[in-house]
């Protein structure tokens, strides 16, 4: 490079051609540009970073707790043992795993514990407080029984919504959750065996049984309540009172089947059976367990699925039993392919599906302001169902379209009540499980050796039909999350105003 003749040193970008600066417009584009093409490289976040255990409250009715600061890690001790006695109520009433995560993340968040984990099996709750540069807590507790409490659980779920809200503290929680496990049930154990056997009377109505069928479904169904309260008091596994329950309901009707009355009382077996039997279906036990498997409890869901597998085999072991005494009467070949139409009117359909679903829920101990809320989402469930097979949708996938419906509805009835939506959907999906088919194709794979064959088809599409009414209760509950973001968000302000 040459010096100029004036013998001054040029700038180094001299000669250069000049740039004209960026527009405020054109430098925004290109910061835009430049902050694209690093979320194209890099995402929203950096890919190894571990989620905050709070961002499991996201979809919950518990989203965005209200934290207290300051003063709470000198009593993290009594934090835990809260929570922990808070989670095994809620196991002990019928909450799935998530239910129950969520719950206690949002109380120890509320009550200001930050660094902790939760574990859940099927039977126990493990939680870990490890802050820094301090000794670690671990504290477990074991779920060894289980109720049916309804009532209980809403209960408990207000109770966590006012935590979260920062309306209650942990000494007034820990008196509120005290009062709740140890008040009585709402309904006396009279009024839940009359509405056992209301239950039965009504369902074999809705199948197409006269008042004779639903007479002795009514009576049968009084019968094994009483013979499950006298097995409970000695202590029988629960196996062998489901097996027992079934076998007694099973052999009556096929009692009153063959010999009838001199009045010609004979009654076809199958549809009293199945009103006896839809009681001691774990139903909810298996809509938690599609719940938690689903939500990613595996072993959890493994667990309660197996119990619900041993209920079934308990029922369909009693049922086999009875037939095997019944052959042994000289009890003659039952057409297991008899169909029952409607007997009545539709309207009469719907108030007796109202009846039945009330009756249920009075059984698994609903709170009274529940009681119609839920009868209306099973009549809108069964009226789908109906719907769904007149327009030749299929006796598989109906079911599991009303089950969609019910667990949508379901979980908006619960959150305007102040509820789980297992406390609506449960009760309400009983109507949809195919009691029929059970007893069909028992009774083939018991005594017909020739349909062997016909038999395990028919249990196979009545596990399909039981898994496609919890899996559609659970689809039901995920679509309605974007439905009840501001109901979650207005039981929350009510929780305030108290």
């Amino acid at each position: 490079m040459t010096e100029p003749s004036d013998g001054r040193r040029r700038p180094p970008s001299a000669g250069l051609p000049r740039t004209e600066p960026m527009s405020p417009l054109q430098m925004g584009q290109q910061a835009a540009g430049k902050r694209m093409l690093r979320r194209l490289v890099q995402g929203e976040h950096p890919p190894t970073a571990p989620l905050s255990i709070v961002d499991r409250l996201a979809g919950s009715p518990y989203a965005n707790p209200m934290i207290q600061v300051g003063g709470v890690d000198t009593s993290a001790r009594k934090t835990i043992d809260f929570a922990l006695h808070l989670a095994e109520s809620m196991f002990r009433y019928g909450a799935g795993a998530l239910e129950v995560e969520t719950s206690i993340i949002a109380i120890t968040a509320a009550l200001g514990l930050k660094h902790i984990e939760v574990d859940i099996t099927n039977q126990s709750v493990a939680i870990n407080y490890a802050p820094r540069d301090q000794t670690p807590i671990t504290l477990l507790r074991v779920v060894r029984s289980w109720t049916n409490n309804y009532a209980g659980l809403a209960q408990v779920h207000q109770l966590v919504t006012d935590i979260v809200t920062g309306g209650v503290g942990r000494e007034e929680a820990v008196r509120r959750l005290d009062d709740i496990t140890h008040s009585p049930k709402p309904f006396p154990r009279w009024m839940v065996t009359a509405a056992s056997g209301i239950f039965s009377a009504a369902f074999v109505g809705v199948l197409g049984g006269g008042i004779r069928a639903s007479a002795v479904a009514f009576a049968s169904s009084l019968l094994i309540s009483m013979l499950a309260r006298q097995l409970g008091k000695w202590r029988t596994p629960d196996f062998f009172v489901t097996a027992a329950c079934s076998f007694v309901v099973t052999l009556v009707a096929l009692l009153l089947w063959r010999y009838g009355t001199p009045v010609g009382f004979q009654i076809a077996p199958a549809i009293v059976v199945v009103g006896g039997i839809l009681l001691l279906l774990p139903t909810g036990r298996l809509v938690s367990s599609v719940q938690d498997a689903i939500n990613g409890f595996p072993v959890t869901a493994a667990g309660r699925f197996l119990s619900t597998m041993l209920t079934f085999g308990a029922l369909v072991a009693g049922i086999a039993i009875a037939f095997v005494v019944g052959a042994m009467t000289g009890m003659e070949t039952i057409d297991v392919t008899e169909t029952f139409p409607p007997r009545y009117d539709l309207w009469l359909l719907v108030l007796m599906v109202a009846v039945a679903v009330v009756a249920i829920a009075i059984a698994e101990q609903t709170a009274w302001p529940l009681l119609l809320p839920t009868a209306a989402v099973g009549v809108v469930g069964h009226l789908v169902l109906i719907g769904a097979t007149a327009v030749g949708v299929g006796p598989r996938f109906a079911p599991a379209l009303a089950a969609v419906v019910i667990g949508l509805l379901a979980r908006v009835v619960a959150l305007r009540m102040g509820a789980p939506q297992l406390v609506v959907a449960v009760p309400a999906a009983l109507i949809l499980l195919p009691g029929l088919t059970i007893f069909r194709s028992m009774y083939v794979l018991t005594l017909e050796e020739s349909e062997i064959i016909l038999g395990f088809g028919g249990m196979l599409s009545a596990g399909a039909i039981v898994l496609g009414v919890a899996a559609g209760i659970v689809l039901g509950d995920v679509l309605a999350r974007p439905l009840t973001r501001n109901l979650a968000s207005n039981e929350r302000k009510r929780a305030r105003r108290r």
